[in-house]
């Protein structure tokens, strides 16, 4: 199963963006991916034909509804979720302090909340500022520093009789590290607490099975696999239902509606529906893939596969590179087959401040990202917050090796 970088490139106008008479490299992928034609077609046709909000008696407003439960089946078959489950909102960070504000709530003084030192700060400061308003106390779970990983023993000794909840990223959108979310939930469920996922930067590089992680909430933000500004939750459906969401009084009482404030972007969900449907397709064209007729699912899955097999390609490539450079240093696991990572890299180049290796990139037409880009934590467990954090490289499936090459030889030029 191997993917066709060239047929996917095609399908992404912003990838001939050329600067300097170059193309320009998209290694910012971990702050937004580009999107397909497609995506931007449907959203497009949604503000050209005309929409209308829910619970009208005409075609436009029976169309919005069509349009949005398409996309929770969307995003339920990326998920491996039923739709029943999927809520949409602004993004992942307002469906976390939803969610967060409401489930907290139902905490007192004496309850716990462990969170990991490896996430982004949407993971983060919902869960603390609940915490404060409930009277809870926060834990961390630290990450081992030489690998920046999220360490496990240290979850498990975080957690406790009085852990109500245990927030979890998938994997660090700093520095790429994959986190066990199977185990990491088995812990958080041995003493009866919730486990909520971030999953957004993960959602672009690997298969999500909310399933097979057992885990209680997970969400994820279109923008990241290749959609719009809009984030999707999942839950299991009586938590939905058992918690009261901070709704207005016309609105749905029943999940998962009742989590979704306000009108939601018609054209955004229909550029998320579009978003899976291009995933979809690309697992779809795979040779020698056996599935049954219209499982947009299978495709999903196979697509995801392939992306992963394809992205460890580029980590090794880069990581063999940037081996060959005695002034970078990387951060994170860099051997390993396969590697536990996503292809995303922080690092720093002795004696030059992240933002000025940033802008030097980018006057090369390589657009990468400097500082701490909201992981707060992991970028103070690793000791670099006091000089500027790191830089951010980060690839994706439309990537080239090529791509990866110039990156690295611009890295070389830089570090002298």
């Amino acid at each position: 199963m191997r993917l066709d970088p060239t047929a996917i490139r095609s399908r992404f106008p912003a990838l001939d963006r050329q600067q300097g008479g170059r193309p320009v490299v998209w290694a910012d992928g971990p702050g937004g991916t580009q999107v397909p034609s497609s995506v931007i077609e449907a959203m497009g046709g949604v503000l050209s034909n005309g929409s209308s909000n829910h619970g009208g008696f005409f075609s436009a407003s029976a169309e919005s509804d069509e349009l949005h439960e398409g996309a929770r089946q969307a995003v339920a078959d990326l998920f491996g979720s039923s739709p029943g489950e999927v809520a949409f909102g602004q993004n992942m960070t307002s469906l976390t302090f939803a969610l967060s504000r409401a489930i907290g709530r139902t905490w007192s003084e004496g309850d716990e909340v462990v969170l990991t030192r490896l996430d982004h700060d949407a993971n983060v400061t919902p869960w603390m500022l609940a915490a404060r308003d409930a009277g809870a106390t926060v834990r961390f779970a630290d990450i081992d520093v030489e690998t920046a990983t999220l360490d496990l023993d240290s979850l498990e000794t975080a957690v406790g009789p009085n852990t109500r909840l245990v927030a979890l990223p998938a994997a660090s959108n700093a520095v790429g590290s994959l986190v066990d979310v199977s185990k990491a939930v088995e812990i958080a469920h041995s003493v009866g607490a919730l486990a909520f996922v971030d999953a957004v930067h993960y959602a672009p590089h690997g298969p999500i099975d909310v399933r097979a992680f057992d885990c209680d909430f997970l969400v994820a933000s279109a923008y990241k696999f290749f959609g719009p500004h809009t984030g999707a939750l999942y839950g299991k459906h009586d938590l939905l239902q058992r918690f009261e969401a901070y709704r207005l009084r016309p609105a749905p009482s029943e999940a998962p509606g009742k989590w979704e404030t306000g009108t939601q972007s018609f054209e955004s969900l229909a550029g998320v529906t579009a978003a899976v449907d291009y995933l979809a397709s690309v697992g779809s064209s795979l040779a020698n893939i056996q599935r049954s007729a219209g499982s947009r699912r299978a495709d999903l899955v196979a697509a995801m596969a392939a992306t992963q097999q394809y992205e460890q390609m580029l980590s090794h490539r880069f990581l063999d590179g940037v081996s060959r450079i005695p002034k970078i240093r990387v951060y994170g696991v860099t051997t390993g087959n396969p590697l536990p990572r996503t292809p995303t890299f922080g690092i720093s180049v002795e004696g030059v401040h992240p933002d000025r290796v940033a802008a030097a990139l980018g006057a090369e037409g390589i657009f990468v990202w400097s500082g701490h880009y909201y992981a707060v934590e992991p970028i103070a467990a690793l000791g670099v917050a006091d000089t500027g954090g790191l830089v951010r490289i980060g690839f994706v499936h439309y990537n080239l090796p090529e791509e990866v090459d110039r990156v690295i030889e611009a890295l070389q030029r830089i570090a002298g």
